[in-house]
């Protein structure tokens, strides 16, 4: 460990445990020596090339088969090299909120398979590990030798006292903060920021810290590519706080970070921070030193206003204040996930007559709004729960236009590979699938609405009939994927000026100076056919459009059809 790695590593454990910090210190050392033989290097830098893919180990399910196996055999045959990352949702065994309430660390949930499995998906993809560190499942060891007064566990977790003040906690759900539980010496009540079954590690104990480091460097030895932090923003509470970007929670990012540069460079740190953007951009650090990546939340829910309303200002005048502190951090630009759309990141971004697009939308679409208590006892709105492509095309439409349909999804799908960042893909966007109305009711979780379990012989049978929907979908991204992989402009540290157009189109002109490739990008949002003035400093007459070789491109002004998409290329 250098000298400036270890002053450094020593200042931010000092800022976690004071005068301790010497000993924990030399823990970490331990720890580092321990794995330092179990980790393999692997490529650490993006460019155009990289796009995520975010999956469930069994979102993809055959009888008697292994999901992971399952998944492997999907990514092969149908994903090839179109997708470098792979997000895998949290593959541990789990008592509750499908995988998030984890109830060992460093083992593989059994049906989904071994070690074995993810290490071979690590051969062909940079796969992103789940670090579950705010909370853990009440049937875990953790949580049951707090609760039995074993020493190896005592203080994992935080129990109640009197003399904390929780008054001005934020909350991201609307279940108590506290729930009880039944210890060796009686009933305790521990903190509970997300549910009855997750219960939060307490931080503030070194013990904790260095378990969590020690399974950081484990799933680096297993072949993560990537630590995705979850609900790190609720890490550390103290009292009289909102409980959240406490700064001992970014000093445990740095901690976190720093042993990875020492024992694992090329592992990156994803935050995942659904909170307002302002909030969300203080993850990247100081000065970067913190995750290299973080989440665009914002992005998805200013897309789906501008196609709801056909009006991009709110989306255009956010986009454009996106700047990444250096090469070394990036965006992950992403529509829906497995949890939902967030509605905190267009805090302060949309008005809330605005925002009530969003919920009145959502609900008219078949989906649901979750919400989350404030601290005056009121609730608003968190997420809306629905996918992305029936928040974009309401599935209670009679007689839809399915062309019409897909050019609409495919333009929310076009942007976030336009912008700087990298761009990921849930798989049920990938596959244009449609409300699990009947897995959100029958289990009473709304979320599941967009975790719907499919049969990989189906999904199979489907991608192969030309004229079903997931065909349309699915063929349509990834040519949009291959495309993008070409043009040396959307690397993520290409420059990234976002343009105004006009009310219905997005524009961003990409250029990456050392290749001398541009990239002017442009989204019709609407559903008509709408014109906009080309830049007098991007020659048009030597553009080509990279979806149509064809095309008649006479400056200065465009027309573009409804929900068009225009990758106009310039070469060096």
């Amino acid at each position: 460990m250098s000298p400036n790695l270890k002053a450094k590593l020593e200042s931010n454990v000092a800022l976690l445990y004071g005068s301790d910090a010497s000993s924990i210190l030399s823990a970490i050392g331990d720890l580092v020596n321990t794995h330092a033989d179990s980790v393999v290097e692997r490529r650490s830098h993006w460019d155009e090339r990289d796009s995520l893919l975010i999956t469930y180990g069994d979102s993809l399910g055959e009888n008697n088969e292994p999901g992971l196996s399952s998944l492997e055999k999907f990514l092969l045959s149908r994903i090839k090299d179109h997708f470098t990352l792979l997000h895998v949702l949290p593959f541990y065994p789990w008592t509750d909120d499908d995988g998030f309430s984890v109830v060992d660390f460093r083992e593989v949930n059994p049906p989904l398979g071994e070690w074995k499995h993810i290490r071979s998906l690590s051969g062909n993809y940079r796969v992103v590990f789940d670090g579950v560190f705010n909370h853990v499942s009440k049937a875990s060891e953790y949580v049951q030798g707090h609760l039995a007064g074993d020493p190896d566990y005592l203080n994992f977790c935080i129990n109640e006292e009197r003399s904390f003040d929780d008054s001005r906690v934020t909350r991201p759900r609307t279940s108590p903060l506290f729930h009880s539980y039944q210890g060796n010496d009686g009933e305790r009540r521990l903190w509970t920021t997300f549910s009855e079954d997750q219960v939060d590690l307490n931080l503030a104990n070194p013990a904790v810290l260095l378990e969590i480091l020690d399974v950081v460097l484990f799933y680096a030895a297993q072949g993560a590519s990537m630590i995705r932090l979850d609900a790190v923003p609720y890490m550390w509470k103290a009292s009289g706080t909102d409980c959240v970007h406490r700064p001992q929670t970014h000093a445990f990012i740095r901690i976190v970070r720093l042993v990875l540069d020492i024992a694992a460079p090329h592992v990156a740190i994803l935050s995942e921070t659904n909170v307002p953007h302002a909030e969300n951009l203080t993850y990247f650090g100081d000065k970067g030193d913190e995750a290299q990546i973080i989440y665009n939340f914002t992005l998805a829910p200013l897309i789906l206003y501008g196609l709801k309303t056909g009006d991009v200002e709110p989306l255009t005048r956010w986009a454009a204040t996106l700047v990444a502190p250096g090469r070394r951090c990036t965006f992950l630009n992403v529509t829906s996930t497995h949890d939902g759309i967030g509605m905190r990141p267009t805090e302060g971004i949309l008005t809330s007559e605005q925002q009530r697009v969003l919920t009145d939308l959502a609900v008219e679409h078949g989906g649901a709004v979750s919400t989350r208590s404030n601290p005056d006892g009121s609730q608003s709105p968190y997420e809306l729960n629905i996918t992305f492509f029936d928040a974009i095309n309401n599935p209670n439409e009679e007689n839809p236009d399915r062309e019409m349909q897909v050019r609409r999804f495919l333009v929310s799908q076009a942007i976030p590979m336009a912008l700087a960042g990298i761009p990921a893909i849930y798989i049920h966007c990938l596959l244009g699938s449609r409300n699990d109305r009947q897995g959100a009711e029958n289990s009473g979780i709304k979320r599941r609405i967009n975790r719907e379990k499919l049969s990989l012989e189906q999904v199979t049978s489907e991608l192969d009939d030309p004229d079903s929907l997931r065909s349309h979908v699915f063929g349509a991204i990834m040519l949009l994927l291959k495309e993008r992989q070409s043009i040396s402009a959307f690397h993520p540290a290409a420059a990234n000026t976002v343009l105004d157009l006009g009310r219905h189109i997005f524009a961003v002109l990409r250029e990456n100076r050392e290749t001398g490739c541009r990239c002017l990008a442009i989204h019709n949002l609407s559903q008509s056919v709408t014109g906009c003035t080309v830049p007098e400093d991007f020659p048009l007459e030597r553009a080509r459009d990279i979806f149509d070789e064809k095309a008649n491109l006479k400056p200065p002004y465009l027309l573009l059809p409804a929900y068009g998409i225009r990758w106009l290329i310039i070469d060096s």
